[in-house]
């Protein structure tokens, strides 16, 4: 299983509280638990990608293992402790302002 971290707004939307943990088929990649995160909460659809071009959304980032993955090929497997569960995906909301 997989742990996701969500940010509260996403949290909020999905009712969801803490982490929520997926079953991801195949290679475990930033893509997969994505899709995987869409198909289980549709209401995140649209939220942390765009529908059409899957782009992540401004101010949204992905870290694993104190590490950032945002800038990672959606497509590159997430760290064998992801993998594993012993460590969560975390989608952040990123601060921006003055």
């Amino acid at each position: 299983m997989i742990r996701v971290v969500l940010p509260p707004h996403l949290r909020t939307l999905a009712h969801v509280k803490g982490e929520v943990t997926l079953d991801v088929p195949g290679q475990i990649t930033r893509g997969a638990v994505l899709d995987a995160l869409e198909a289980r909460y549709p209401m995140l659809r649209g939220t942390i990608r765009d529908h059409v071009s899957e782009q992540r959304r401004p101010f949204l980032r992905f870290f694993a293992c104190e590490r950032d993955l945002t800038h990672e090929p959606p497509d590159a497997p997430l760290p064998d402790a992801v993998a594993s569960g012993a460590e969560p995906f975390l989608v952040i909301g990123a601060i921006a302002g003055g």
